[in-house]
């Protein structure tokens, strides 16, 4: 089976540190835990990037993947770079505005 790799954008670490950081002061174990939703659903990415819903109508490589966890989650916006390779740009709570 073909496997992507999968690289985050200096950008897409701060989010996943500003996220973490912020259940860290309310729950160490729901920063565990959301740590590992991410991580397994990057594993997603991994196999099966385009079974991810696009994020614009005109740009069929720019996708999100929704990422459950407890009664909202995540979303994190990615595109596929080519035959082999996913760059994640963002990662955001869906109780968010938007993608910065």
């Amino acid at each position: 089976m073909k496997r992507y790799r999968v690289r985050f954008t200096p950008d897409a670490e701060e989010d996943l540190l500003r996220l973490y950081d912020f259940l860290l002061e309310k729950d160490l174990a729901a920063a565990g835990r959301a740590l590992e939703a991410i991580r397994g659903a990057v594993e997603l990415l991994r196999l099966t990037p385009f079974s991810c819903r696009k994020a614009v109508a005109d740009n069929p490589l720019l996708r999100e993947l929704v990422i459950p966890f407890g009664s909202a989650g995540y979303v994190a916006l990615f595109e596929i770079d080519g035959p082999s390779s996913v760059t994640i740009l963002a990662v955001r709570h869906q109780r968010e505005d938007d993608f910065h």
